[in-house]
């Protein structure tokens, strides 16, 4: 891992029990989403606001070593709070596996925002209901490795 500061865990129970459990069996373990066996990885972020470590677990949408976050918040008409904290420190690890990576996040615009957008649909179709359920167009950030 490459980021280093205070960690902050999730004041969601679940999200904290899932992270630790995935770093804790290097991945082998709570690897999808709530047991429902869609695929995720865990995405290590610095707090806009509190500048702490903070770890969330997200969908796995991965094409040629470069993933998508996807700040769906499942369709709520408010961001993600690792939303924030991406367009304030664009640097992020990725644990895909057993070991965490370093990626810089970038917010996808236009026809590049289009193309990684249908790409995560069709990973995970549940995407596209969650933009039916909300009026703002849900960010799409492109991750990519930084090593």
């Amino acid at each position: 891992m490459t980021l280093q500061g205070e960690y902050a865990p999730s004041k969601a129970g679940w999200v904290r029990e899932q992270v630790a459990k995935y770093e804790a069996s290097g991945g082998a373990e709570a690897n999808t989403l709530r047991d429902t066996g869609y695929p995720i990885v865990v995405i290590t972020s610095i707090g806009a606001k509190s500048g702490k470590l903070r770890k969330n677990p997200v969908m796995r949408v991965e094409r040629d070593g470069k993933y998508v976050a996807i700040a769906s918040k499942g369709g709520a008409p408010d961001q993600p709070e690792w939303y924030f904290n991406f367009l304030a420190h664009p640097e992020v690890d990725l644990q895909d596996g057993p070991e965490a990576k370093p990626y810089r996040a970038r917010l996808l615009e236009g026809d590049e925002r289009a193309e990684w957008w249908q790409f995560a649909v069709d990973t995970w179709p549940t995407y596209a209901s969650y933009q039916e359920k909300t009026d703002r167009e849900i960010p799409v950030f492109l991750l990519e490795p930084t090593d």
